[in-house]
């Protein structure tokens, strides 16, 4: 393979480019190289909510100590991040797809694809939301009125149109918006050093009060995105060889996380050279830096970057969509549309000022969207491939072929979100909420199956005829 084929995709057909296979497995011959995949992944690695975490971690516990929770962030991603692409990559299935074999039924799988569609769309609505900034900022122009709406929803749709063939029109998009993106970013660190005193380690300081009330936020901040990035790199995964060992998942976590904390630290960087300038809210607003730093080039920057981000959520929003109605509804209008699906509920949560409400909304998706998560791995690895209770390979995901409702799951999720609810209602310190229902949730599961012998993951009309696969097909 040369190095030009290695970051490329097969050759596919429109359709298939389009759909992206949001409703089925992925063909064998339809899997994308290691380079490739990770090309398209760097468009969520350089996005600028990262300027902005980056920023809210020095803020909240200064240096050293902000290397605890992004250290538990680079460390978490790459485990969580290798394990659910190699279950996805040997599938071929979608984490919406694999959820209804892997514990939760194909009804309780679409009530948990509608959790994850959450994260995308508010994700898009935060990246919208700096475009938005910048440019209301540089033409002095209201952020929350009626021209404000207007121009996320002018963005929003701009981006629908580079990604409407899915991993093909971001692989493109990526390859020539890297160098840009890089290009300017370096005009901005200039800029920076040019006309403000840049920040050293040592001044990377606190401006949270409470110790160890801010490292335990700091904590939980860095759990949700530990957990969220390597759910994410499941959508693209699936597009992994199916003989892909965890060295080369791996790889493709390290590959999108190096320059992701690169871009960490220099939001920490920029906040700390000039939140003394501007305050905390400002320095840690993309939209706001960059056109300080650098003017109408700062909107452009910022712009470009918020589309190469925007289409992964539009496009990740629509898979998972897709497979939710598909099971609910019985409705396949075809993956495209379900971006618009994505954009139009991001343009009303814009226009009801949503975004202000960023502390609450990691608190709420970190207990739903972690212990979903670390659910469906106990039961990949745990009940299916340690216990064998179940199939351990081709993982059954057709209606026919699991149950509407698997209670293992479903309860399972739903005594651990009530713990977690408990912590976001303060009757113990929010903080705590997603590392104690992230746990929970996998134990009752694993617990749940065994104690049932794995009876839930067929239809009521075929258990006494299954037999647990013993095919687990090495590590």
């Amino acid at each position: 393979m040369s190095i030009r084929e290695s970051f490329r995709g097969p050759e596919a057909s429109i359709d298939d480019q389009i759909e992206s296979f949001a409703v089925e497995r992925v063909p064998d011959n339809k899997r994308w190289p290691i380079p490739a995949i990770s090309l398209v992944l760097l468009g969520n690695a350089t996005a600028m909510f990262f300027f902005s975490f980056g920023a809210q971690q020095t803020f909240l516990v200064g240096w050293p100590t902000m290397l605890l929770p992004i250290g538990y962030f680079f460390i978490g991603a790459i485990l969580i991040g290798s394990l659910t692409m190699r279950m996805a990559s040997r599938e071929g299935l979608s984490q919406s797809l694999i959820s209804r074999g892997l514990g939760f039924g194909s009804r309780g799988a679409a009530l948990t694809s509608f959790i994850y569609a959450v994260n995308f769309v508010y994700y898009f609505l935060f990246e919208g939301t700096i475009v938005s900034h910048a440019i209301a900022y540089y033409f002095h122009i209201p952020i929350d009125s009626l021209a404000g709406i207007g121009i996320f929803a002018l963005i929003g749709l701009v981006t629908i149109g580079f990604v409407w063939r899915g991993m093909y029109a971001m692989s493109t998009l990526q390859k020539w918006g890297f160098p840009i993106f890089v290009g300017l970013l370096a005009w901005a660190l200039i800029s920076l050093g040019s006309h403000h005193d840049v920040a050293g380690l040592s001044q990377w300081n606190s401006t949270a009060t409470g110790g160890g009330a801010a490292l335990w936020t700091a904590m939980s901040f860095a759990n949700g995105q530990m957990i969220f990035q390597g759910l994410m790199a499941t959508d693209y995964g699936r597009f992994a060889s199916t003989k892909i060992r965890y060295r080369g998942t791996a790889t493709i976590m390290l590959l999108e996380l190096i320059p992701m904390f690169v871009i960490i630290f220099l939001g920490a960087m920029l906040g700390a050279s000039l939140v003394g300038s501007f305050g905390e809210e400002k320095a840690q607003d993309p939209g706001f830096v960059f056109v300080h730093l650098m003017g109408l080039l700062g909107v452009v920057f910022v712009v470009i970057t918020q589309i190469r981000i925007n289409v992964m959520n539009l496009y990740g929003g629509s898979i998972t969509l897709s497979s939710g109605f598909d099971v609910v509804a019985g409705f396949r209008p075809g993956r495209p549309w379900w971006m618009f699906g994505v954009w139009l509920f991001g343009v009303i949560f814009y226009a009801t000022n949503v975004i202000n409400h960023l502390g609450t909304f990691l608190a709420v998706t970190g207990v739903l969207t972690n212990t979903w998560v670390l659910i469906i791995l106990a039961d990949y690895f745990i009940c299916r491939r340690w216990l064998k209770l179940g199939r351990a390979e081709d993982i059954e995901f057709h209606e026919h072929e699991v149950r509407e409702w698997n209670p293992c799951g479903l309860l399972s999720l739903g005594l651990a979100v009530f713990v977690g609810a408990l912590g976001i209602l303060e009757v113990y310190p929010v903080a705590y909420a997603s590392f104690i229902s992230m746990f929970l949730g996998p134990i009752i599961h694993v617990i749940l199956t065994k104690v049932t012998n794995g009876r839930f993951y067929t239809p009521a009309h075929a258990t006494t005829d299954r037999v647990p696969s013993t095919a687990t097909s090495g590590n």
